[in-house]
């Protein structure tokens, strides 16, 4: 048995080896810590005027984007986005030691403690893990564990044992506007499941942790393509779990490869094998990776979606994407990835995971991507896509490409330490 285990572990290092070929340029930097302290110390100067401009929480004024003027867009908490800026907060906490983020930090994490009871749609995750979860990480308080585990019952309750995976929204039609959704999926979904493993352990309730594991053996079974470019909406009927739609609703076309989607696979599946340690899920992410880093540009910044105006890729119906033929990078797609890349290099043991994602973190901070003090309505990063077929976001900044660009650089902090030590 023993001779077995250490002959699949070497097929599967064999496998890496083979799988990936990537050209590395050596990047040219600063040192290493002086890079970091630099971005977290703008990272700081800009949210603190973020804050002037938001002031307290009232459960209304999340931040989420910004408008044609220049102004700060926000939304209500139950968005799928308030958790993200009550989370940078946190990471600024730990990545500047200084209470003055913890402080506010609290402050917002507690104003979306409603949520705990919400079931109206899959982000709940979103919601209060990247808030309460960082939160508990970082500050462990016995109510944030309750709170935590109340949510994940709330999760739970959007998942169907026919289909085998949470329901992410409710009805719906395609793009086309005769397709009808009872019962749509999508792979967003998989970065909510963190939530359920965290509170499966704290809580000993082995449901969430199953319920975990089937969505994401649902979605590795229906979500990929053969190339392991990810559909963004898989529909299900209820009764028999069959698959009757795979489409998009964000990307360019059903057939296309939505950049962020890809994203959340690679992140996700990362995620989940650091749960399970499920080789599965684990060649899944990579696979996923490579798909993803094959279509990148030289600076590392994928398009909105990666067939875009390709031949065999067309938009229908209603999405806006039939008229926007602009090829514009997604500036939160790349942060997405930037930060599993940390994380999916220590689970592989392939390094060159680290070098892409330190090279796109420089990236993401250079001049070309990176705001300017003092503009970009308080967000850190320009040039976002959130949404081109329902024509909106649209060349903006996105609060949580700067949750996810500031989680890469804690997790680029904590390996420089790490290295150190």
């Amino acid at each position: 048995m023993k001779f077995v285990q250490i002959k699949n572990k070497l097929i599967f290092r064999l496998f890496l080896l083979l799988f990936f070929t990537f050209p590395l340029p050596v990047i040219s930097q600063n040192s290493q810590k002086d890079f970091i302290k630099e971005n977290v110390e703008f990272a700081a100067s800009q949210t603190e005027r973020l804050l002037q401009s938001v002031g307290d929480p009232t459960g209304k004024n999340y931040p989420r984007t910004m408008d044609n003027d220049g102004g700060l867009v926000v939304t209500g908490m139950y968005d799928w986005t308030p958790g993200f800026f009550p989370g940078s907060l946190w990471y600024l906490y730990e990545l500047t030691g200084d209470s003055r983020w913890k402080d506010v930090a609290e402050k917002w994490t507690a104003s979306l403690e409603p949520l705990k009871t919400f079931t109206g749609h899959h982000d709940l995750g979103f919601m209060m893990y990247c808030s309460y979860g960082n939160a508990e990480r970082l500050f462990p308080k016995p109510e944030y564990r309750e709170i935590l585990v109340e949510s994940a019952h709330s999760l739970s309750s959007r998942f169907n044992e026919n289909t085998g995976a949470i329901k992410s929204w409710n009805y719906r039609k395609a793009w086309n506007d005769t397709t009808e959704w009872f019962y749509p999926v999508i792979i967003d979904n998989m970065m909510n499941l963190e939530m359920l493993f965290y509170a499966s352990r704290i809580s000993e309730n082995r449901k969430f942790y199953d319920i975990a594991v089937k969505h994401s053996e649902t979605t590795l079974k229906n979500h990929f393509r053969e190339d392991f470019s990810t559909y963004h909406v898989i529909d299900y009927d209820t009764i028999s779990g069959k698959v009757l739609d795979r489409a998009t609703c964000q990307g360019f076309s059903d057939n296309s490869t939505w950049s962020r989607g890809q994203a959340w696979a690679i992140y996700g599946f990362t995620m989940v094998y650091r749960e399970t340690k499920d080789h599965r899920l684990l060649e899944a992410a990579i696979k996923a990776t490579k798909k993803y880093i094959d279509g990148l540009p030289e600076d590392l910044i994928p398009l909105w979606d990666f067939n875009v105006g390709e031949p065999g890729y067309v938009p229908e119906g209603k999405s806006y994407a039939v008229q926007f033929r602009e090829k514009l990078r997604d500036v939160s797609a790349a942060a997405i990835v930037c930060s599993a890349l940390f994380e999916l290099a220590e689970y592989s043991g392939n390094p060159v995971y680290t070098d892409y994602a330190v090279r796109m973190l420089h990236s993401l901070s250079s001049p070309s991507y990176r705001a300017s003090l003092g503009t970009n309505a308080g967000f850190l990063l320009k040039h976002c896509v959130g949404s081109i077929p329902h024509k909106s976001e649209i060349d903006k900044p996105l609060v949580y490409a700067d949750y996810y660009f500031l989680e890469a650089l804690t997790r680029y902090s904590r390996l420089i330490e790490k290295r150190d030590n």
